[in-house]
């Protein structure tokens, strides 16, 4: 343990989180061989550290040691810096230009955000870590390389695999060893340790008095969730140490600083929405068919709704707009099946009739007006499909390849939806 002490005093690595400790103690015992390390945890984590202490104690450590950032560099333009290139490679080539691995030969290169890698230079990596065999961009000459890598993300790489983003032979060539850096959500008893040595680094930088938190703003501080992690708190301190003109902050006025909702907003997919609705849809056809049942209950709703507001109004009293607005709602048109409004039709009793919209109604009888009680209204949407598939069929005589146009689905889909509700008669 005096040893792991020793370790994070040298590269000022504070806390005491049992998994951090693993991860250093990992770090140290790899660092003597050449095997591959994945350094695996969020932005902001502090996973840098980790490929610096490789480094610094293997036999390699007076040798190179280059940091790429492979997310900030451009697709285009990747295998070059990595690889290098030949002259009149491509345009803008205008000299040989020499790429990390080759630089970096004998020493460590520190490829960070290796998720990013485009699939190509993927390919090439491979090579370098199996063979140690590169190729510069426009060259057919093969050159040697004796580079240890050491590759960091915070990308979950298993879905990237399956998403086909990421190489798999590549992950496990990359992942002999893994080291894992919690986030400082996860290090709870470490955030105000944190706190004091930025405290007192920045104090020094600006040579301003040190900050101090009171007791209630270390509760406030340790039960923050702190999405960005470390770089968070760093940037938090350094803000309060510039702008405070007080030294001794208490939780009111932190709260300023860290409010207690960290939630940053998150990219909500469209099946995502659809299975948050309570309703699980599998097509967004099944999502139409059940908005247009919807619109059509609401449809019968209005006309009750429409009758009884002319049950309870004396008939003197509907104006000229009212009267059409009437009109057109008992036009056979917008008339639902399932739910009609009737006026009797006084001169045959025993046959109601709708009003057509040519016709005047007759407001001396409207205390007549009688609703006929909706029939429920199925929602399988099982059903409404059987309905639909027949009508096609029944309008376009049997023709299937008609039916499927007028449906939208290919022919192959209405023949097996004919198979499936035994349609075939």
């Amino acid at each position: 343990m005096s040893d792991l002490q020793a370790i994070k005093n040298r590269y000022g690595i504070i806390g005491n989180y049992p998994t951090l400790n693993r991860g250093l103690e990992k770090a140290v015992q790899v660092a003597p061989t050449d095997i591959t390390v994945l350094v695996i945890g969020e932005s902001g984590v502090g996973k840098e550290f980790i490929p610096k202490i490789i480094h610094s104690e293997s036999r390699r450590k007076h040798q190179p040691y280059i940091v790429v950032n492979c997310g900030a560099i451009p697709e285009g333009t990747i295998d070059s810096e990595l690889f290098g290139h030949e002259k009149g490679a491509f345009t803008g080539a205008t000299t040989t230009r020499k790429g990390y691995f080759e630089v970096a030969d004998g020493g460590t290169i520190f490829l960070d955000e290796v998720g990013e890698l485009p699939l190509q230079t993927q390919v090439r990596l491979l090579r370098v870590l199996e063979s140690g065999e590169f190729m510069k961009v426009g060259s057919s000459q093969v050159q040697q390389t004796n580079v240890r890598i050491v590759a960091a993300t915070n990308v979950n790489m298993m879905k990237a695999i399956g998403d086909g983003r990421f190489r798999e032979d590549l992950y496990y060539r990359l992942n002999t060893v893994q080291i894992d850096i919690p986030p400082l959500r996860d290090r709870k008893g470490d955030i105000h340790l944190l706190f004091r040595k930025f405290a007192i680094d920045f104090a020094e930088k600006y040579r301003m008095p040190e900050i101090e938190l009171t007791s209630d703003a270390v509760t406030f501080l340790e039960g923050n969730s702190f999405p960005g992690n470390v770089r968070q708190l760093r940037n938090l301190v350094e803000q309060m140490t510039v702008v405070e003109q007080r030294r001794e902050i208490d939780s009111v006025r932190l709260a300023e600083y860290l409010p207690q909702t960290n939630h940053l907003p998150a990219v909500v997919k469209k099946h995502d929405l659809v299975a948050s609705s309570g309703n699980d849809f599998h097509s967004e056809r099944e999502i139409m068919y059940k908005i247009l049942f919807d619109m059509r209950n609401d449809l019968n709703d209005l006309k009750a709704l429409t009758s009884e507001l002319i049950k309870s109004k004396e008939t003197s009293n509907f104006s000229n707009q009212e009267k059409d607005l009437i009109n057109r709602i008992y036009t056979p048109e917008t008339s639902s099946q399932n739910s009609l409004l009737y006026f009797e039709n006084r001169s045959s009793p025993a046959s109601p009739a709708v009003m057509s919209s040519s016709q005047e109604p007759d407001y001396e009888d409207v205390e007549d007006v009688e609703i006929e009680e909706s029939k429920p209204v199925s929602l399988s949407l099982q059903n409404n499909e059987k309905d639909l598939i027949v009508k096609a069929l029944e309008k376009h005589k049997g023709r299937r390849n008609k039916a499927a146009e007028e449906l939208g689905i290919s022919q192959r889909t209405l023949y097996r939806k004919i198979k499936q509700y035994n349609l075939e008669d």
